[in-house]
């Protein structure tokens, strides 16, 4: 089965990439430990803002396209259900687009995403 992708954050020391954490250093190392040989990995550098990442939308549309596939909705359903979930509106009332979130707001929704997994017996870590 295809991991869902990883975000680390890592710090810049001494000209190298450094994970920032204990707990990134762990997940980092058990990332690695089930990436078969020859596999390809493809790896984003982003500098950390208080906006969304690159990153955080991308493991959430991983998740939301793994639950669709897996609960027999549409992505655009299951991507609804999800900032629903996640409390994800603007002022107007309408549901945000992922694009249009904080770190904070895209964090709140994958946790949601994952929630969801679990809740339907299908779990996404």
């Amino acid at each position: 089965m295809k991991q869902l992708p990883v975000s680390i954050l890592f710090e810049m020391r001494e000209g190298e990439l450094v994970p920032k954490s204990e707990l990134g250093k762990h997940s980092l190392a058990n990332y690695l430990k089930n990436v078969e040989e020859g596999t390809l990995i493809q790896v984003t550098y982003e500098e950390q803002s208080t906006d969304g990442t690159y990153a955080q939308i991308s493991k959430l549309q991983a998740c939301t396209r793994e639950l669709s596939k897996h609960l027999g909705y549409t992505h655009d359903e299951i991507k609804d259900i999800v900032k629903h979930k996640a409390n994800l509106y603007t002022s107007e009332g309408e549901l945000k687009s992922f694009a249009q979130c904080s770190k904070e707001e895209l964090s709140l929704a994958i946790q949601s995403a994952l929630d969801l997994g679990e809740q339907v017996d299908f779990p996404l870590l």
